[in-house]
């Protein structure tokens, strides 16, 4: 490849990723309460102080993107340090994250610059044309020149494209006071230019350029969006920042990307126009989900973006006019035909003539998929769950019990993956659109009997009577992996159905082509291009802080920890429109956010937009905390959802990495709350359940009361009020499901008994417990230890250990004022506190559901403990439920700036709206 000056200067300097966050230091002190925060400035300001010895005026930067300091100027004639030593030319840099400017020169005296100042004040009025040299000295009486080239802007036209650089600061008498106070933002402008000269080189006006750094760290690169002159007679320009994939969130693993793929931010800052390097030619190429036709279209050498990029939950987003000010001028524009067919009026709304597919991989019991449905419905949108997949059987029951419409597959994600690919080589084989679906009544309508009387195949011969299922793997445990279908034989019954290799059918190509056909035609496998939406959790279990062996170099390793690798391969061979992933929040906290980058990227590098946020369920009408991390991706050719603002005030409770606080989606601090309802509590989600004992086995019973409150007469409503359309038109009678709790064993029920029924009361209210100053429980020593009527003691070991005796969670008992941290998985009080407030035994498993945000209608299929993994599995329903809110809105091509959005009044009242509205923050 022919050398450029990127690369010669890869080679030149070792790579020192610049910072691409503010500083931390500028908001240490601020903290998160409700739904509310204070955001990090992308801005990059500065922080200003004058160092002891400095001179009057000089000025420091110290953390992200800010104004260049005042000049320093060496005074003519100064001698030389090392008379010997080479001259140069002096240029300013940009010291450690851009916009720290250092500039090599001394100052002149206080007396000369408040003069020039005021004298620069009355010139600029005049319409005169003038050109600033600057010379600057480095150890040497070489000067680098710089010059401001041609006519300037005519003045009315300057003060009207940038107002900013004209209007007067108050008081400010003296260009000394204007230093001092001002912020980047502040520099005033005398007049402004469209070229410049720097050492001989002449940029203009949108040029892209180097931007010097400090010592040996890489160039930075920019555009140039303003050439001005100051009030101090000094040569300036704004540089709009381009970012190289690694100066992004995605540190590291940028790397990994084209290392010609920059991303153009909308942050802006101005510095001496001496920082300017060498002129560069940076290329827009269109966004193509096509990688191979994008990388036709890309130019052999030197630089090309197709993406913005905003600090603000980490946006990689296509390009808008209001960040790409060339976007619909420049020539400097590469496409490809693929990129730019344009749509007809069927492809540009789907939404309106058939409900879109949603595949929802790790599916569990269907929490997040039903969320996005019900969601999407609400903006008017139609998404079903074509097609799910999970490896937990119970959940898949759960998942098909209350959407008998989906394509529900028990098997590994892994194996989903290798038979998606089979299927597409069958459907080929088979030239399946061109064939009709053939009438498989004869068989299906056929009973054992009749085929019994009506083969009499010789002992020992078998004959395929129909394919029923397909799968890649080994399902009957033979050790032969690969593509299997599930047989009925002629002449038997359907328990003597039998996986057999396709290998195995080869005189059965018939119904083996039945099969595919039919297959293709009622879509029983998705196949490229034709799903919608993928969502899903891929399990990181390898992250877990029970995992003593956590591979904290590359966690990738770790088999644990591969769902993330074959969820974000199964969408870059589906290529569906959008991308959801949900995690826990720890996927941004272990190995410095490993798992969490690499998610983001491969998404970028999958020629996806994307955006990254922290949402709390308790913000959308829970009474819960539970904090998780979203993943939106979509298409090019897609708007590229935004998050939802919260509708609910929740007291935050923390657990937001440091570097990702500003992903939380939250209201601004200075937004006003008196739009949020109040906080959800324990009693306003289950008060009005009925009374049930430890034993309790019905599977239904009747309500008994009725609602009490919004949440409960929300949460009671019908599946076709809720817009829910999983069983069609089909009306269900309205019955209370899986209001049972885990039996407790006798010992511990014989605990439960004893504890309180107050507020905060635990296992520490137990006879023979006592607390030290400490909080340090400790059995008493002067009393015989008590017993349970098995001999075993009152209070367990494990209570008295757990937390190193500080816990308070053991057999703890929930109250009605009171939120949960988190719906669990498991039931046992051993260790948390999910008591009853008022009835001796554990919330039961519709008392968490409803925690979870599950509509009552909701039933949940398996053991009692298989129900419970479910729900504490599931993503909240009405987390679920707003994204898919948001997804509607993108589907509708509504477009918005910012990345959040607030959402329809009728949120809590679904009513389908055709006309979103824009309500924005």
């Amino acid at each position: 490849m022919e050398t450029t000056p990127v690369t010669e200067k890869r080679k030149l300097r070792p790579r020192k990723t610049p910072v691409a966050t503010a500083d931390p230091d500028l908001h240490s002190d601020e903290e998160v309460r409700g739904p509310s925060k204070r955001r990090k400035t992308t801005s990059r300001s500065v922080k200003k102080g004058k160092k002891q010895g400095d001179d009057l005026g000089s000025q420091s930067s110290k953390g992200g993107k800010g104004k260049a300091g005042s000049t320093k100027r060496k005074l003519k004639g100064e001698s030389v340090a090392n008379g010997g030593e080479k001259k140069k030319k002096a240029r300013s840099v940009v010291k450690g994250d851009i916009g720290t400017v250092k500039e090599e020169e001394e100052d002149e005296l206080r007396g000369e610059q408040e003069e020039e100042s005021q004298d620069d004040e009355e010139e600029a009025k005049e319409p005169t044309v003038r050109v600033t040299k600057k010379k600057t000295s480095q150890a040497s009486d070489a000067a680098l020149e710089v010059e401001l080239i041609g006519d300037p802007f005519d003045d009315a036209v300057a003060r009207k494209r940038w107002p900013h650089r004209y209007q007067r600061k108050g008081t400010e008498s003296n260009f000394l006071s204007h230093v001092r106070s001002e912020t980047p933002e502040d520099l005033r402008a005398r007049r402004h230019y469209s070229f410049a000269k720097v050492d001989g080189v002449m940029f203009e006006l949108y040029d892209d350029a180097y931007v010097k750094a400090e010592d040996d760290n890489p160039d930075y690169i920019c555009r140039i969006v303003e050439i001005f002159e100051g009030v101090d007679c000094k040569a300036y320009f704004t540089a709009q920042w381009f970012f190289r994939a690694e100066d992004t969130v995605l540190k590291e693993r940028g790397k990994t990307l084209d290392e010609r793929r920059l991303f153009l931010s909308e942050d802006k800052n101005d510095n001496p126009l001496d920082c300017l390097g060498a002129k560069l030619k940076i290329v827009r190429v269109e966004p193509n989900i096509d990688l191979l036709a994008k990388s036709e279209a890309i130019p052999k050498s030197g630089f090309y973006y197709d993406m913005s990029y905003s600090v603000a939950y980490s946006t990689f987003e296509n390009l808008s006019t209001a960040i790409d000010v060339l976007k619909e001028l420049s020539t400097s524009v590469v496409s490809s035909e693929s990129a730019n067919k344009e749509k007809t009026e069927p492809e540009l709304f789907p939404w309106e003539k058939k409900p879109l597919h949603l595949l929802d991989l790790y599916s569990g019991c269907g929490g997040m998929s039903t969320g996005l449905c019900l969601g999407a419905a609400l903006s008017g949108v139609s998404l079903e769950t074509t097609w799910a997949v999970d490896l937990n059987s119970s959940a898949c029951e759960s998942l098909q019990r209350n959407h008998p419409r989906t394509q529900v597959r028990n098997e590994k994600a892994d194996n989903f993956l290798k038979l998606l690919k089979e299927w597409e080589k069958l459907v080929e084989e088979y030239n399946v659109e061109n064939e009709h679906t053939i009438d498989m009544s004869d068989y299906s309508e056929k009973s054992d009997t009749e085929e019994d009387n009506n083969s009499k195949l010789p002992k020992g011969v078998f004959e395929v009577a129909k394919l029923v299922n397909i799968c890649y793997g080994d399902p009957q445990n033979t050790g032969d992996v690969g593509i299997k279908f599930l047989v009925h034989w002629k002449g038997y019954s359907s328990e003597d159905d039998s996986w057999e290799p396709i290998e195995n059918l080869g005189d059965a190509k018939e119904r083996i082509k039945e099969f595919v056909v039919n297959g293709y035609k009622h879509n029983i496998l998705p196949l490229p291009g034709t799903v919608d939406v993928i969502c899903g959790g891929p399990p990181c279990q390898g992250i877990s802080g029970f995992n003593r062996f956590r591979d904290g170099q590359n966690p990738l390793k770790d088999e644990k920890n591969r769902q993330l690798v074959v969820f974000m391969s199964i969408v870059d061979y589906l290529k569906p429109k959008f991308v959801l992933m949900e995690n826990v929040v720890d996927i941004l906290k272990f190995a410095k956010g490993f798992l969490g980058r690499y998610a983001l990227g491969r998404l970028i590098e999958m020629n996806y937009q994307a955006r990254l946020g922290l949402m709390v369920a308790g913000c959308y009408g829970l009474p819960q905390f539970r904090m998780r991390a979203f993943l939106f991706g979509a298409l090019p050719t897609e708007i590229l959802p935004q998050f939802p603002l919260p509708t609910h005030n929740v007291i935050m409770r923390g657990g937001a990495p440091n570097e990702f606080e500003n992903h939380l989606v939250a209201l601004d601090v200075n937004a006003d709350r008196s739009i949020l309802k109040n906080e959800l509590f324990l009693g306003d989600a289950i008060s009005e359940l009925p009374e049930v004992t430890n034993k309790e086995h019905r599977e239904e019973m009747p309500y008994g009361t009725g609602p009490s409150n919004d949440f409960q007469k929300y949460i009671r409503l019908s599946r076709r009020e809720m817009l829910d359309n999983s069983f069609g038109d089909q009306v269900q009678e309205q019955k209370l499901f899986d209001h049972q709790p885990l039996h407790l064993n006798p010992d511990d029920y014989a605990r439960v008994c004893r504890i309180p029924k107050r507020k905060g009361a635990n296992f520490r209210d137990l006879e023979g417990v006592k607390v030290g100053s400490d909080n340090v429980c400790y059995l008493d020593p002067n009393i015989a230890r008590p017993l349970l009527p098995s001999g075993k003691p009152l209070v367990p070991d494990y209570a008295i250990s757990h937390l190193k005796g500080k816990s308070q969670k053991c057999f703890g008992r929930l109250w009605w004022d009171e939120t949960v941290p988190t719906v669990v998985t498991r039931a046992e009080p051993h260790n948390q506190t999910i008591l009853h407030p008022t009835q001796d035994r554990v919330l039961t498993i519709r008392e968490n559901a409803r925690l979870q945000g599950f509509p009552d209608y909701y039933k949940f299929v398996g053991s009692l403990k298989e129900r419970y993994m479910q729900v504490g599995n599931a993503v909240a329903v009405p987390v679920g439920r707003a994204l898919g809110c948001a997804l509607g809105r993108a589907f509708k091509k509504v477009e918005s700036d910012g990345s959040l959005f607030t959402l329809p009044s009728n949120f809590f009242l679904p009513v389908p709206q055709p006309d979103l509205g824009e309500v924005q923050l």
